[in-house]
């Protein structure tokens, strides 16, 4: 058994004890820097407890509206956001209260987002050793096993920004470069600096020839919807072969090597996964699963895992992209590489503040300049474009904002890589604000079909639907990527308050404006106006009014306009226009 430098062997130092936990969770309670409502707490405290009583598999959005809201047995969730709501608090809380007073606490309690289930780990990093891959017994393998969810990707999944091409043949490594088309096992530095991630085969500990396939086929699936992505390259082979390439000192691009182990006991499967830093062996993040094989069918079972983890690793907001985004906040990206700004872009797109709007669509031009070649600049290059007209920002540049530089860009991203769905995505945004409704539509169902994993183009999709009249459809789409989006949300949170809005659900309108941190932006003040006005709040209603006044004054003269150029159907118009009108505003016509 390995020992840590303190002396405790390392597979007991991985997992909290329950007496720790419970402890911990007092702690936090008793804080004032953990600023969350009663029922919040009351929510922490029973999705806690559930989770050591190894009932965590019992814990959903129904269980806990009934035990700790009090909700009726007819709650549907979809209709009721008091769930999502809560935890959202909770998330935030949570962060909050281990930046300020927690920071040495020896036990941090998180709730990722996409489930309800808390995770417990101990303070200190895990060190990577090769006792990880010995197998675990007992108590630990029990409570570990406990703490996932049945069924799915466990919550444990904290994440990496994964996106990029794959081939694989014959246990040997090969690349498929977004810029490198000559195959092989080179690395260019003349290719943008995105991040590599290398899947190994997963490891069979079983031995027989049934779990040997499950192993082969869990590998080629993960691998496969991995791909899909495309702001990172996925590689394939074993970090053995890849000494001389992936983890090379001199190549600046980061670098991890995603491993894991199979084991069927009768018809268990049993999962456990690490991601590893390629530059110090570190472990960035570890993952395990267990379900029956009877419970559905293999095929399913595989595809469903490989899903989630793509969802878990391969979005712009996992664990990696807030790690290195966060390096961002206190400059602008300048002379940064490619990769930074596409950081940067996602760190924008979170509030979308004007003020570094400019500087992340500067970063991203000299990205194209730099990588002709390079897909996911152009589209975000075109979403800065487009961001230019709907929020109207730079007015008084020349040249003005153009939906036609926003269309040339993505038209770009397209013909590049026609499987890129945030090409796609810009597409889709383009032809929508430009009246061409049908057509974004069309390009939005496209790239759901192609990547369905993607949350920020699945909600941006699911936005679009329910603004064109499919506000059931859409607003569905919309919850579920919130739901699994593990970063900042508060652009489809404030989607998620018109869909409220438009069902009449105005208190639900109200909670999720206030999740959705988008101060920055004048359709945030606009949709809040609107809420606002419906609940009869006219003093709130006047601040954001008077804010708009103050920083985007081209707004309120063209409200009408405004309004018919995002939501489309003339009867949704006047729904929206009346919550306007009782806050005050005076709006000519019908």
């Amino acid at each position: 058994m390995s020992v840590a430098a303190d002396g405790v062997p390392v597979d007991k130092q991985a997992l909290p004890t329950d007496a720790d936990v419970l402890a911990q969770l007092d702690r936090i309670r008793s804080s004032a820097e953990f600023d969350v409502p009663e029922r919040a707490r009351r929510f922490l405290t029973y999705v806690v407890e559930e989770t050591i009583a190894g009932r965590g598999n019992r814990i959903k959005a129904y269980s806990i509206a009934m035990e700790v809201f009090g909700r009726e047995s007819s709650f549907d969730a979809q209709l009721d956001p008091v769930v999502r709501i809560q935890a959202g608090l909770i998330r935030r809380g949570l962060e909050h209260y281990y930046l300020v007073a927690g920071n040495d606490d020896p036990v941090v309690i998180t709730m990722p987002k996409g489930g309800y289930i808390p995770i417990f780990s101990r303070k200190d990093p895990v060190t990577a050793t090769d006792s990880y891959f010995k197998p675990i017994h007992g108590k630990n393998l029990g409570r570990l096993l406990e703490r996932a969810s049945p069924g799915k990707w466990s919550v444990l999944v904290l994440t990496a920004i994964v996106i990029g091409s794959v081939m694989f043949a014959g246990g040997y490594l090969f690349r498929l470069d977004p810029l490198d088309l000559t195959g092989g096992n080179s690395i260019r530095q003349a290719g943008p600096d995105i991040p590599k991630v290398l899947v190994e085969p997963i490891e069979d500990l079983s031995g027989t020839q049934r779990s040997a396939n499950i192993a082969q086929d869990l590998t080629d699936e993960v691998i496969s919807q991995l791909a899909k992505f495309k702001e990172v390259v996925v590689v394939a082979g074993r970090s053995s072969d890849a000494s001389s390439t992936l983890f090379r000192i001199n190549d600046t691009r980061p670098s991890f090597a995603l491993q894991g182990r199979v084991r069927i006991d009768g018809e268990k499967l049993r999962l456990s996964t690490r991601l590893m830093n390629g530059a110090d062996s570190s472990i960035v993040w570890t993952g395990n699963y267990e379900n029956d094989l009877k419970a559905e069918g293999l095929v399913q079972l595989q595809g469903d895992i490989a899903r989630s983890v793509a969802t878990a690793l391969a979005q712009p907001y996992g664990i990696l992209f807030q790690k290195d985004s966060a390096q961002l906040a206190q400059s602008p990206p300048n002379n940064i590489e490619a990769y930074t700004c596409t950081l940067a872009y996602y760190r924008y797109r979170a509030n979308l503040n004007p003020q570094t709007h400019t500087a992340v669509q500067n970063c991203l031009k000299r990205a194209v300049e730099r990588y002709p070649g390079y897909a996911t600049a152009w589209a975000l290059l075109s979403l800065t474009y487009l961001d230019e007209v709907r929020f109207r920002y730079r007015l008084d540049s020349l040249p003005a904002p153009s939906l036609e530089l926003a269309a040339s860009a993505a038209k770009r991203a397209t013909e590049l890589d026609p499987q890129n769905v945030r090409g796609l995505q810009a597409e889709m945004l383009t032809y929508f604000f430009r009246g061409q409704v049908q057509e974004s539509l069309q390009i939005g169902a496209r790239a759901y079909a192609i990547n369905p994993n993607d949350t920020e183009l699945s909600g941006e999709y699911g936005f679009r639907l329910a603004l064109s009249g499919k506000w059931d459809e859409g607003c569905r789409l919309i919850a579920s990527a919130v739901s699994r989006n593990p970063g900042p949300s508060g652009y489809f949170e404030a989607a998620l308050a018109v869909c409220s809005y438009m069902a009449g659900d105005y208190v639900a309108a109200e909670q999720w404006s206030q999740l959705s941190d988008l101060g920055p932006n004048p359709i945030f003040h606009i949709i809040r106006m609107a809420i606002l006005g419906k609940l009869g709040k006219r003093e709130e209603a006047d601040i954001e009014r008077k804010w708009l006044e103050q920083n985007a004054p081209a707004f309120l003269p063209d409200i009408r306009n405004v309004v018919a150029t995002r939501i489309l159907r003339p009867e949704d118009q006047l729904i929206f226009i009346d919550g306007l009108r009782k806050a005050g505003l005076a709006i000519p016509g019908n």
